[in-house]
């Protein structure tokens, strides 16, 4: 039979060294779970592309949509103070027509022979932008025949939260990109602010003077506005596709410093953004080779084909525990224990002494554990 105190040090031995082994392991567990690893085969098809984190101007935005629409000055209809009939029709639908050129002519319904004709003149040079009348159609006083628009200068519409109004001011700097034209830029002046609040968005309407020498913005057209509202110096940002994740759980991909086509998920806090970047308020360091293009798919690219072990194996030229840690001086002194005992012997007091020891610090370990874990949160 074996002695209960064979057995009792061969449960502390069992026990040191499980607890040790957990202790170790947890604090690489998150590298270990958080470590995309591809071969250079994926890493080219999924396009993979970084930038270098550093710190620089930011420049905070307030963003919005809205559309373009008419100045009040530079919107006319043509209409006729006289009924009759359409006979002719002197400007189309996107010609562009001066102020007091003839426009559209019509035959009066008043007696004679021929009947007496009237011709109507664009009261203001734009675009004509709507024909509301056929040939020979029949006119009266109350209906318009013709819409032009001066194209040239008009009103950029942007909703605004109303919560967000204060940070609007009438010298507020404003980018306007037009969707229909995505390679010009715009940059509108403030006008004035909507006398409404509109009630479904909670939204109020800003009003920017835009202006168009091309003529190619027509009414209608939709824009996206980008108001500056404050600059900062020395702020550390990413590129906005940078960040992956919902608002609650950010999160980053760095391309690993040691294993090649490896990427390690970096969990960060995020502070204001743009258009273009987001700031990173905690999570990063300066010189982190952050992924931009190709993130996305990242998060679903699970390990690869290769493990963490076997990587850092091949780039240490040394073996590795399967969770990506080294193997410590205690885990091969244990294994070579584990080895050196006979069947049916127990370690010696001195073994239980030194496991003893390894226990203690497994609790040091796991106090820096949570302990950096509830800085982070």
């Amino acid at each position: 039979m074996i002695e209960p105190s064979l057995l009792s040090r061969r449960g502390v031995l069992f026990w040191g060294i499980a607890s040790l082994l957990v202790s170790l392991s947890s604090l690489k567990a998150d590298r270990a779970e958080d470590i995309v690893i591809l071969d250079n085969i994926a890493t080219r098809h999924l396009g993979i592309e970084t930038t270098i984190v550093t710190r620089q101007s930011f420049e905070e935005t307030l963003f919005a949509l809205g559309r373009i629409e008419p100045k009040p000055g530079g919107h006319a209809y043509i209409s006729s103070r006289i009924a009759g009939r359409l006979k002719a029709i002197q400007a189309h639908e996107g010609e562009w027509v001066e102020k007091g050129d003839p426009v559209v002519l019509i035959e009066s319904l008043q007696p004679g022979n021929p009947p007496p004709e009237v011709s109507l003149f664009s009261p203001i040079d734009g675009i004509v932008i709507k024909s509301l009348a056929h040939l020979g159609e029949p006119v009266t006083t109350d209906k318009p025949i013709m819409e032009i628009v001066d194209v040239r200068s008009m009103h950029a519409v942007a909703r605004i939260p109303e919560d967000q109004l204060p940070m609007i001011q009438p010298n507020t700097p404003v980018a306007i990109k037009v969707i229909a034209h995505p390679k010009h830029h715009f940059h509108g002046t403030w006008v004035r602010f909507g006398s409404e609040v509109h009630p479904e968005s909670s939204t109020l309407e800003v009003f920017f003077t835009i202006e168009d020498p091309e003529r190619i913005l027509r009414p209608s057209m939709r824009a996206e506005f980008t108001m500056s509202l404050s600059q900062r110096n020395e702020v550390m940002a990413v590129p906005r596709e940078a960040i992956q994740g919902d608002h609650y759980q950010p999160h980053v991909f760095i391309k690993d410093f040691e294993i090649p086509d490896a990427f390690i998920k970096a969990r960060v806090v995020t502070g204001s953004q743009n258009d273009q970047y987001v700031e990173i308020v905690r999570g990063l360091l300066p010189g982190d080779e952050v992924v931009t293009r190709g993130a996305y798919p990242l998060s679903f690219a699970g390990k690869g084909g290769v493990s963490l072990k076997e990587a850092l194996d091949a780039a240490h030229g040394h073996e590795h525990n399967e969770d990506g840690s080294e193997i410590t001086q205690e885990q091969k002194a244990a294994k070579a224990v584990s080895e050196a005992t006979p069947q049916g012997q127990g370690p010696s007091p001195r073994w239980v002494w030194f496991l003893g020891c390894l226990c203690v610090m497994q609790w040091i370990l796991l106090a820096i554990k949570w302990g950096n874990r509830t800085k982070i949160s």
